[in-house]
């Protein structure tokens, strides 16, 4: 009985078996719903953001932030050049771990650590976006979002008391955002001379570790433990405002080094030449040594004097004593139009005996083409006393090109007063109804003052100073700027049209001693201006 049991149900499961098979496929193919809808379909910006994120779960900064630029043309090159980069990579992290290595391991006891295996891999990271910040000053900053999901091989051999250990990195994946510096820019390829890098926020780590070929990571609560160690400790390094340097080159090798100081005093001018309608001049001195980029040193205007005296000192960064020469040039001062230039004249700089003083009187030529004929009047004439100082090899001062270093005040300015400069560089995306000529009008405690004009521009560039003589800080004064078009086409209905205005406090110039920035213009769509503000003082 049991023998046939057996038997009859073995032949019943299998019997069962193929039936049921049978019966589902049937059914499968035949009974299978016809009833099949379109799918619906929307326009993005009637989808929430939980549909969204689930269509896209990494949606790129340049999607998401207008002001990350997409740079799909810099992940085809760094995919392109991969190979060779890796290469290079582990060879320059070879060369810098190996000292570091050398130096610390005598302090653990430990004969040797050294890379068996190192490799990044065949994937090459994507950068899925790029900021670039735009500044006055002489770097250029870029915010780059990186994602980096590889196959690296970094295979660390450590060797102590005739035992071997070692430790096997694979699997990383790397989310940052680092803002990378490039500064001080200069004339010299790769044209800058440090990069800078920083994190904006926490780096996002994720890695397989292997210890003597086991997964450490698989030990419960180290992966956690191991993510947050990695996020602290490159944040307490890097994480925004610290920053990590690398030098590229020396600046004082990329930019001519300084070698001293040219100390000149502008005393007097005598017997100028007028230039004005009625009779008189108001001249102000420039000064530039040739090959210098650095703007030029003036002098303050004297009113209707030609026979004026400011006893004003400047002193001049000299980089090749042999081939420069001083520039020397006299301007009658117009509140309207073009400064008219009264004279001129040099001084070469290898003419000079260094530290010896020399009071030198020159005559105001027209130019100085040697072809150009001499005139039989007279220009007048400038003096003046020049001094070269040439520095000492271990007694370079610092900062000489400092862009935020400040004049003294001229002699005689009063003790607790200063001279307050106003530099009108520039203006951008001005626009006007009826026409754009502008030109920028200053008011400060009832003065006025004007830039010159210039003719069809919606980006004009001065590059004018003014200078207020004061008693005291201007720590409460305030400085209005107005840029006005005007025309002189007959007929026309607004001659003179309002293009915004910018009112500026002052106490802060006087406690940063200098400030250069764009502000917004009231009244206007788009403009701007650039004003450099400076407080000179005697002391």
């Amino acid at each position: 009985m049991g023998i046939i049991s057996t038997i009859l149900g073995t032949f019943g499961f299998g019997f069962g078996t193929t039936i049921g098979i049978l019966i589902g496929y049937y059914l499968f193919i035949y009974y299978q719903s016809t009833d099949v809808q379109d799918p619906e379909i929307k326009p993005l910006v009637e989808l929430d953001s939980e549909t969204i994120a689930k269509m896209f779960p990494e949606i790129p900064l340049w999607v998401k932030n207008p002001d990350f630029d997409r740079i799909d043309w810099l992940n085809k090159l760094i995919g392109h050049m991969w190979p060779y980069l890796d290469k290079a990579i582990c060879n320059m992290a070879k060369s810098i771990a190996k000292p570091i290595i050398a130096e610390q391991i005598p302090n653990y006891k430990i004969d040797s650590v050294e890379f068996e295996m190192l490799t990044l891999g065949s994937l090459p990271p994507t950068f899925q976006g790029m900021k670039v910040y735009a500044t006055d000053d002489k770097e250029l900053i870029m915010e780059l979002s990186v994602k980096w999901a590889g196959n690296p091989n970094i295979l660390v051999a450590a060797k102590a008391f005739g035992l071997k250990a070692t430790v096997q990195v694979i699997d990383l994946q790397v989310y940052a955002t680092p803002r990378i510096t490039l500064k001080p820019l200069v004339p010299s390829f790769p044209c800058f001379a440090n990069i800078f890098v920083s994190l904006m926020n926490k780096p996002q780590v994720d890695f397989g570790l292997k210890l003597l070929g086991a997964d450490v990571m698989a030990i419960p609560g180290l992966y956690l433990f191991v993510q947050e160690l990695i996020k602290d400790q490159v944040a307490n390094m890097y994480l925004w405002p610290k920053t990590l340097c690398v030098q590229i080159m020396d600046p004082s090798t990329a930019m001519k080094k300084p070698v001293g100081l040219l100390n000149v005093k502008i005393i007097k001018a005598i017997k100028l030449k007028k230039k004005d309608f009625l009779g008189g001049s108001d001249p102000y001195v420039k000064l530039t040594l040739s090959g210098d980029r650095v703007p030029g040193k003036k002098t303050v205007v004297k009113h209707s004097n030609l026979n004026p005296e400011w006893n004003e000192e400047f002193d001049l960064v000299v980089k090749e004593p042999e081939s420069q020469e001083l520039h020397l040039v006299v301007y009658d001062w117009e509140q309207v139009g073009k400064h008219d230039k009264i004279g001129m004249n040099v001084i070469q700089l290898k003419d000079l005996t260094p530290e010896e003083p020399k009071l030198i009187t020159l005559e105001l030529l027209k130019s100085m083409e040697p072809n150009e004929p001499v005139s039989e009047k007279s220009r007048g004439q400038l003096v003046v006393e020049v001094e070269y100082k040439p520095f000492k090899e271990d007694n370079i001062p610092e900062n000489l090109d400092d862009p935020n270093a400040v004049e003294k005040a001229p002699e005689g300015t009063p003790s607790g007063g200063g001279l307050l400069v106003v530099i009108v560089h520039e203006a951008e995306d001005l626009e006007g109804k009826y026409h754009t000529n502008p030109y920028v009008r200053l008011l400060f405690k009832g003065e006025e003052r004007k830039t010159k004009r210039v003719k069809k521009n919606r980006e004009p560039r001065w590059d004018e100073d003014f200078q207020f003589p004061l008693d005291e800080p201007p720590v409460n004064e305030k400085l209005h700027v107005e840029v006005i078009s005007t025309s002189s086409r007959m007929g026309l209905i607004q001659s003179k049209e309002a293009l915004g205005y910018v009112v500026i406090n002052l106490g802060d110039v006087v406690s940063n001693r200098r400030i250069n920035d764009k502000y917004h213009l009231i009244d206007s769509k788009n403009g701007r201006i650039q004003i450099e503000l400076q407080w000179r003082t005697s002391s």
